[in-house]
């Protein structure tokens, strides 16, 4: 079981909010229950994976070759089959 590093009261102010103090995390999920408890557990958020222009623009140029025949000869991999 986690021990408590802080603790502390706090009031809603007159938006609905409430001020976590000192807090090492800037995002949250948030759970209420319908007991009124409030459950916060800290989110770390990243960037998506994304493509660069480049490597889209290398995929479009492939697509384009493989549509007018503009191809390699087969590569033989059976030496890789069980």
């Amino acid at each position: 079981m986690a021990t408590a590093l802080k603790s502390y009261d706090a009031k809603i102010d007159s938006k609905k909010r409430i001020t976590l103090r000192n807090t090492i995390f800037e995002y949250f999920h948030v759970e209420e229950y319908d007991d009124g408890r409030i459950v916060l557990e800290p989110r770390e958020l990243t960037a998506p994976f994304q493509v660069s222009a480049n490597t889209l623009k290398m995929m479009d140029s492939a697509m384009e070759n493989l549509k007018e025949g503009k191809v390699s000869e087969k590569i033989d991999l059976s030496e890789f089959d069980d």
